[in-house]
């Protein structure tokens, strides 16, 4: 893909000097933050869009030497020789730059709301499902970010039939973005005497948790109750009627979050859920509109769609999105190979969208 237009770049380096001159001369604190900010995402393009010219000159260098009659032959063998590895550099610096100026997804730097919920497969797929929960917040923990429970429904036999978690930190939601869709699994239930496999899946979701600004709710278009937590087969879990369900009557979306003993803590954390389920679907028209022809894509964000099967008895996991397989079946349940599965996705994705743009 070539580089990209000079003018482009050099406007790129117009308005960071503007930035740099703005901060430097003390404006008013909502400007100082705007212009911190902006700046702080244009200062790794700056670096990109300085090291490729760099590597451009130096290539022009060599190409001017080369272009000399009157060269001797020694400097000229000396040129010849390093010129490879100078077009490499700069053919390098450009796939680099080219990456760095690629749109960027408004919600990537968010954190996440992550939904798993059990398929087909009975108590196998509730088991699966607490599985995968488990592997997503190991990879939280790794990462340092924090999980908050904000409902769970439990299986009859162990693992979960559903739950809705927050997970907080910056950037969750470009790591796990790719996650959302069906996950299958085949393995041996622990109650299969035969040693039979058997095949369940559990589906996720993962959306961007919205904040205020992103979406505006009206609450005239909500209708609240308020209940008693419930506990695993239907005990109370507490007397006092704590559990929040929320229903946003334009959308039909219902939210439920009983987690908290804390009536107005439970609201809260209600009210930020259907704000983020709202958003999503906002993203979602927006996404489908402008590529209706992209389904197939990762990213397409289709959760009816097999994404990935764990099979047990092989110890292998199976991305069907990239073709991508790996033999690290325990480590990427462990949460500390989920990062092998994750980054070729984020790749792919990337490259989707430099043919586009090239294609454009």
């Amino acid at each position: 893909m070539p580089a990209p237009p000079a003018d482009k770049l050099d406007a790129i380096l117009a308005r960071h000097a503007i930035l740099t001159a703005t901060l430097n001369g003390g404006p008013e604190p909502e400007v100082f933050v705007s212009a911190s900010r902006e700046l702080a995402e244009l200062d790794p393009v700056v670096e990109s869009i300085r090291a490729c010219r760099a590597a451009q000159d130096e290539l022009a260098g060599i190409d001017a030497m080369l272009a000399e009659s009157a060269l001797d032959a020694e400097m000229r063998a000396l040129a010849v020789e390093e010129r490879p590895a100078s077009a490499a550099a700069v053919e390098a610096a450009e796939a680099a730059l080219n990456l760095m100026l690629l749109p960027k997804d408004a919600a990537d730097e968010k954190s996440a709301i992550l939904e798993v919920r059990a398929g087909t497969g009975g108590d196998e797929a509730a088991l699966f499902a607490g599985d995968l929960f488990r592997m997503y917040a190991r990879y939280a923990e790794l990462k340092g970010w924090r999980v908050e429970i904000l409902s769970q429904s439990e299986g009859t036999v162990g693992g979960l039939k559903e739950i809705v978690a927050a997970i907080e930190g910056r950037g969750v939601f470009a790591r796990l973005k790719f996650e959302s869709g069906v996950h299958r699994v085949q393995r041996v239930p622990d109650t299969e005497a035969s040693g039979r496999i058997h095949t369940s899946a559990a589906t996720v979701a993962v959306l961007p948790e919205a904040e205020d600004v992103d979406i505006v709710i009206n609450d005239a278009d909500l209708k609240i109750d308020t209940m008693r937590a419930q506990g695993a087969g239907g005990q109370h879990v507490n007397k006092t009627e704590s559990a929040i369900r929320i229903t946003h009557v334009p959308s039909g979306i219902v939210v439920f979050v009983q987690d908290e003993r804390s009536q107005h803590k439970n609201r809260a954390r209600a009210m930020a859920l259907l704000r983020s389920r709202l958003y999503d679907q906002e993203r979602t028209a927006k996404d489908a509109a402008r590529a209706a022809d992209r389904r197939s894509q990762v990213g397409s964000g289709d959760r009816s769609e097999r994404i990935r099967t764990y099979n047990f008895p092989q110890g292998r996991v199976t991305d069907h999105r990239i073709n991508l397989t790996l033999y690290k079946l325990e480590e990427v349940m462990a949460g500390t190979a989920l990062d092998e599965v994750v980054d070729p996705l984020i790749a792919d994705h990337q490259a989707a969208l430099l043919a586009e743009a090239g294609g454009g």
